[in-house]
């Protein structure tokens, strides 16, 4: 590997390791055998190559608990495709305690540093197409903005508030049982809403 990728691998460590705030170019260096010149040479700065780790953390965090072999039984789209996502994600969260942990401490930097909020915000959008595509089997390729907004948007809400959720008290945070029948409850009260609206005098109101 060259300078840049050994940075990168380094910074990866350092985040588990320290998380964001702590880690210091130096700590970077020193774990990736490379020196302090390469850092901005190849990312521009220490915050933007940790914000650059974070974000390959996270892809390789989705790519151990997105089940190929899932996705052939679970129809994209279904409750059951809904349920076993998140029961995988709530299984994987241990595991990647570290990078949950560093992603709130980038959020506290955000204001500080204005480059990294920028990068995470683009890293957020990014991240939302491939959201979409565990939980419905669409090819990211042809999600039109719409589609990747809304519903990308709904699965990354989700994802961000069981994240802080667990973080705060894995005992009380939402289980893919809770998941699931509040999506059930949220659907059923959608229908009814509609059903009663469509009744005879629910116009006029006699």
């Amino acid at each position: 590997m060259g300078h840049r990728e050994d940075l990168l691998e380094g910074a990866k460590r350092c985040l588990l390791e320290k998380g964001f705030v702590r880690t210091t170019a130096r700590d970077i260096v020193k774990e990736s055998g490379t020196n302090l010149a390469s850092i901005g040479y190849h990312y521009g700065s220490k915050d933007a190559l940790l914000t650059q780790a974070f974000v390959e953390l996270i892809q390789e965090w989705g790519e151990k608990f997105d089940s190929p072999a899932a996705r052939e039984v679970e129809p994209g789209g279904s409750l059951e495709r809904f349920h076993s996502v998140w029961a995988r994600t709530l299984e994987s969260f241990e595991d990647f305690r570290p990078v949950w942990a560093a992603s709130m401490e980038i959020v506290t930097q955000g204001e500080r540093v204005p480059e990294l909020r920028d990068l995470m915000a683009k890293a957020q959008i990014e991240g939302r197409s491939g959201l979409v595509a565990m939980f419905t089997d669409q090819d990211e390729e042809t999600l039109d903005e719409r589609t990747v907004k809304s519903l990308g948007g709904f699965y990354q809400a989700l994802l961000n508030g069981l994240m802080v959720q667990w973080l705060f008290d894995p005992a009380s945070a939402s289980t893919a049982d809770d998941l699931a029948e509040g999506l059930r409850r949220v659907v059923a009260g959608v229908r009814e809403t509609e059903r009663t609206s469509l009744e005879p005098g629910a116009v006029d109101g006699s």
